[in-house]
């Protein structure tokens, strides 16, 4: 690391950086509490969820292995014991929140989430109640089903540093979004005695971008809501207030002495990673009067007659709305997640956490491209004059290329993970705030559903814009050797400086080689390779030029999608490229294909075809017996079935359950074996999912990915081992060795020899294109047991990466309008090109 870099960090931000006054450094708590990231990990969605700490985790062990629990309904004295642990961390919790007990109850629950549906389900709407909020959206679901309003809004305040109410409040800009109702409610005249109960929620962190809300808005709207929604009806009633402190209360949590907030809610895992589905719904007391819940169970009455309509409902309000037995064993080990936050102070982490956020804000703004363009849009609403105390522990952000086009986060996501680095991406569960950061209206989001884009998908850009971002997120144990390792991964893959394009490299701003059409048909993965045999040739050229002379090494048949191929020295040609490649895949019993990315033990199945006998045989080490399996068309027995498999939809044959169970037993999970089975017509799925006839019924696939063959170069693969051989961070492999790829990690079915590295890249006569590798090349295995690395994808990444995709190798069609059907390929075969 660039210690100079440090250095200057520390002059501006020293003060706050590592706890100086704290009982441990920054490192001190990472060599001693943190000993699992010092494999290189670096966690940087801490708003998603932080880390616990190993002592806490030592803590909590020693506790509950010398301690007895019971549950606390019973009245047993350890029962009682268990009860009276409850108690204290309740009152723990309230302590963190500063809040009284006298005004406020504590009450458990699986998470804010469940806090959230609580107050949804129990608040006493009605026709003249109202809700607004500011982006806690799922409420709006019950106000409306119970014939509210509701409506968001969207605050924004200009910088007010007097510290006084009134001057916040004049510089505080409210924007009312559209009124919703159901559809049949009607529009009442509002009471002017103002006796509805309305409901205003808001974080008091947003977790898309940071911001942090200024809490006066309590008050406002409890003592003068007209300030707020000025002339609107809906200023009448008596408005309640509730905080989403799920992601605020980490660093700020609420001061409810100062605020006089309804409802918080929170989880705990976000403040010190352990225990995970438990929260708690912070509730004042007179609040908790109007709530109606509903539903009883065990514990939340007093006394029930079965046969009739009778309960007596219990009185505490921790009783009446915790149903059911509390998670008691995981209500008793947050005492030693305070113990821990309490030793550091909270205050100490937030200006520890700030200052990363900032350092690495002020990083991201920094950076230009050779053209001076600007690398990092970040989504935010600070101002110079904001003090970095308050701009929260997140950057959200997008790349940009230096023509302006954006990277999808997706490809920044999976790149960072070939770096060791776990971010998060997408809307972060905050569509309201996703929306408003990215300048999608309401047509662009309804656009994008329509072109298939869901939450968690790979539809990253759509219609040339950004459907979601990239956050970065800190935590109390997070370093500046994790953000610096952060800014240096976006510096070296997405920051264009000049002579980046020679020895292989394919260009980040655009291609090095390919024109913008030809980095389309990169993109669409459309290509036509002609060997110098009549099996492939274009109709209508006459003579091809021989640069280099390149002869195919090896062939490779993959019978089973993602089991082990076998080689042969001859092999013959069909309508789907090499007969029987990929020809079967196996199928969990919810119906999801199996690969090796979710799968790593089916690379452990090898195959091999027997043409003479007509049969597939397969081996496992974790099958006692191969498994012979007949290819004649009269032995399949399981039926005909139909799938959809990269937007095609294929008939596909079963076999009997005791081929079913081998496979079931050789990769540990149940599944069934399937077979690509050729109808008299083709069908295709278009992005809605529609069934449409495909274009080109010619051009057959078995269950490729992409095409009917991948082809590398043995050259290239040559130059990747040098280039693998030259990382000092990853000289060693994961068995002490050093790292060496061997062509048939990629599982080509071509292997060629002949010519520099990469010149399959300017083959001419070709639709130029490229392999988009996915992560089962990182899978190897040894000793019957699958192990992952992050290379070689890591080091492709790093100069074989061009518009989203790693390329390496190109993918062929076999060209069919000539087919002789006793059409071979065979080792040591010439092949001839057209370069550009």
């Amino acid at each position: 690391m660039d210690y100079a870099d440090k250095e200057e960090f520390l002059k501006e931000f020293g003060e706050d950086y590592g706890y100086p006054n704290g009982p441990k450094s920054i490192d001190q708590i990472r060599a001693t509490e943190f000993k699992r990231l010092e494999n290189g990990t670096v966690y940087l969605d801490h708003a998603g969820a932080t880390l616990y700490s190993e002592l806490q985790m030592e803590a909590i062990f020693r506790d509950f292995t010398t301690n007895v629990y019971g549950n606390p309904h019973s009245q047993s004295d350890i029962s009682l014991a268990t009860c009276d642990i409850v108690r204290a961390a309740r009152e723990q919790v309230l302590d963190y929140f500063n809040a009284s007990m006298k005004d406020y109850k504590c009450i458990f629950t699986s998470g804010a989430t469940a806090a959230l549906k609580l107050v949804g389900e129990a608040f006493p709407w009605s026709h003249q109640s109202s809700y607004i909020h500011v982006y806690p959206l799922a409420i709006s679901r019950y106000a409306l089903s119970q014939g509210a309003a509701a409506f968001a809004i969207d605050v924004e305040e200009a910088v007010d540093n007097d510290g006084l109410s009134e001057g916040l409040v004049t510089s505080t800009k409210i924007s009312l979004h559209p009124i919703q109702r159901r559809k049949g409610a009607s529009f009442p005249e509002r009471d002017p005695a103002g006796d509805a109960y309305n409901l205003f929620a808001f974080p008091s962190e947003c977790n898309f971008s940071g911001s942090r809300f200024n809490l006066d808005l309590v008050n406002i709207m409890k003592k003068n809501p007209e300030r707020i929604l000025e002339i609107s009806p809906f200023s009448k009633g008596r408005w309640m207030v509730l905080i989403d402190a799920a992601k605020g209360c980490v660093t700020q949590p609420p001061d409810l002495s100062k605020y006089p907030v309804d409802f918080v809610v929170m989880s705990f895992y976000k403040i010190f990673g352990y225990p995970t589905g438990l929260g708690a719904l912070i509730m004042r007391n007179d609040a908790a009067k109007l709530l109606k819940n509903t539903y009883f169970s065990g514990g939340t009455v007093a006394a029930s007659i079965a046969d009739i309509d009778f309960v007596k409902r219990r009185q505490g309000v921790e009783e009446l709305f915790e149903d059911g037995s509390a998670s008691f064993l995981s209500i008793a080990s947050i005492r030693h997640g305070f113990n821990l936050i309490n030793s550091l102070t909270v205050p100490a982490i937030c200006r520890h956490i700030a200052s990363l956020g900032m350092y690495v804000r002020k990083v991201l703004l920094s950076l230009r491209h050779e053209n001076g363009a600007d690398v990092c849009t970040i989504y935010a609403t600070y101002t110079s004059e904001v003090s970095y105390h308050d701009t929260g522990s997140m950057v959200s952000f997008n790349l940009k290329r230096p023509d302006g086009s954006w990277f999808g986060y997706r490809e920044v996501e999976k790149l960072a993970s070939l770096s060791g680095i776990q971010l998060r991406t997408g809307c972060f569960c905050n569509p309201g705030a996703c929306a408003k950061y990215l300048g999608l209206s309401h047509s662009d989001l309804l656009s994008n559903i329509e072109a298939g884009h869901v939450c968690w998908d790979d539809n990253d850009i759509i219609h040339g814009k950004p459907t979601g971002a990239i956050r970065v997120s800190f935590g109390y144990m997070s370093t500046f050797e994790d953000a610096k390792k952060f800014i240096d991964f976006i510096r070296n893959s997405f920051v264009s400086f000049p002579n980046k394009s020679a020895n292989g490299n394919l260009s980040r701003g655009g291609s090095s080689h390919f024109s913008p059409e030809g980095i389309r048909m990169v993109m669409q993965f459309v290509i036509l390779l002609y060997l110098a045999s009549d099996l492939f040739r274009i109709s209508g050229m006459e003579r091809w030029l021989s640069v280099s002379k390149y002869v195919i090494k090896f062939i490779t048949v993959y019978p089973i999608k993602s089991c082990a191929g076998f080689s042969v020295e001859r092999w013959p040609l069909c309508s789907t490229g090499l007969l029987h490649d990929r020809e079967w895949l196996l199928k969990s019993q919810t119906g999801e294909i199996l690969t090796q990315k979710k799968v790593p033990e089916m690379c452990l199945i090898s195959t091999y075809i027997d043409l003479n006998q007509e049969i597939l045989v397969v081996k496992s080490p974790r099958c006692r017996d191969e498994l012979p399996i007949n290819l004649k068309p009269d032995s399949y027995n399981g039926g005909i079935d139909e799938i959809d498999l990269y937007g095609q939809r294929y008939e596909v044959l079963g076999y009997a359950d005791e081929v079913n169970l081998w496979f079931s037993k050789a990769i540990g999970r149940p599944c069934s074996l399937l077979q690509c089975f050729s109808p008299k017509f083709r069908v295709c799925l278009n992005k809605r999912g529609d069934t449409v006839m495909c274009r080109d019924l010619e051009s057959r696939l078995n269950f490729t990915n992409e095409a009917q063959f991948l082809l590398v170069s043995e050259e290239s693969v040559s130059d990747l081992n040098s280039k693998l051989s030259s990382k000092a961070d990853t000289r060693k492999g994961i068995d002490g060795v050093t790292v060496k790829v061997n062509p048939m990690r990629f599982r080509p079915n071509l292997v060629v020899s002949g010519g520099e590295p990469y010149a399959e890249d300017r083959w001419r006569n070709l639709k130029i294109g490229g392999c988009n590798r996915c992560q089962m090349i990182n899978f190897t295995h040894k000793d019957g047991q699958v192990q992952k690395s992050k290379e070689p994808l890591a080091t492709l990444a790093s100069y074989r990466r061009l518009k989203g995709k790693i390329l390496f190798g190109i993918l062929l069609r076999y060209d069919i309008t000539e087919l002789d059907t006793d059409s071979y390929l065979e080792v040591g075969q010439e092949v001839h090109v057209n370069p550009e």
